[in-house]
């Protein structure tokens, strides 16, 4: 069972807002600009579909958007196809689909089963003006791997605990796929409770925006 509590945490400053974030992570003012109509859109659509916890809707740029960018910097070399499983309003995928546009040759697709969610993320893209490729179905659908095929990068955040997350991401896993997924305070039970069924190479990453909050790298997913 792997260790977690002699882990430093490198916290980041509290990202209040577009010039907080544009200090903690490195991207272009046009990716800033794209998360300032992306902001604007979730507080428009919230008033009328549940996109985010409430509670969470005024610091969207640390709550969502950060914990959703520190996976950029985590990514393989020469990661170009992304998978995002269970997007809800877009996190983590439409946020690193909007900081991988401004390096170009990427290509992400977001699975989100829920019909007004789904169109919350296209009116989103087409907003902000991000190619990505949005299914509206169960991720358990086969068409979706007949369409997606192995990825570079698999990602989710709070989707399912990783024994119920494994067999989701596993079809989509080629010999040198990372799964990068956000996870709680709990996910030292999770490794162990996958590990009766999956084996998997893992790396453990501490969350610079939640103190009990881990990024998970997981490889050479397979049964």
């Amino acid at each position: 069972r792997p260790e977690l509590t002699k882990m430093a945490s490198p916290q980041i400053a509290r990202i209040n807002g577009p010039e907080a974030f544009l200090r903690a992570f490195p991207v272009s003012r046009e990716t800033l600009d794209r998360l300032v109509t992306y902001a604007a859109m979730l507080k428009r659509w919230q008033k009328t579909i549940n996109l985010v916890a409430p509670g969470t809707l005024n610091d969207v740029w640390h709550r969502h958007f950060a914990d959703s960018a520190q996976i950029w910097a985590l990514r393989p070399d020469e990661a170009k196809t992304w998978l995002d499983l269970g997007s809800g309003a877009g996190f983590p995928g439409l946020v690193l689909a909007i900081m991988a546009a401004e390096h170009g040759g990427t290509r992400h697709t977001l699975v989100e089963s829920d019909n007004r969610k789904a169109a919350f993320l296209r009116e989103a893209a087409r907003e902000t003006e991000v190619a990505v490729h949005i299914l509206c179905t169960r991720i358990e659908s086969s068409e979706i791997h007949a369409k997606v095929g192995e990825v570079n990068c698999v990602t989710a955040r709070a989707l399912a605990p990783l024994p119920r997350l494994a067999p989701l991401a596993a079809p989509y896993f080629a010999s040198g796929t990372v799964g990068i997924f956000l996870k709680g305070r709990d996910v030292a039970a999770e490794l162990e409770d996958a590990a009766r069924t999956w084996e998997f190479q893992f790396e453990l990453k501490p969350s610079v925006t939640d103190p009990e909050g881990r990024v998970l790298l997981l490889k050479a997913l397979k049964v």
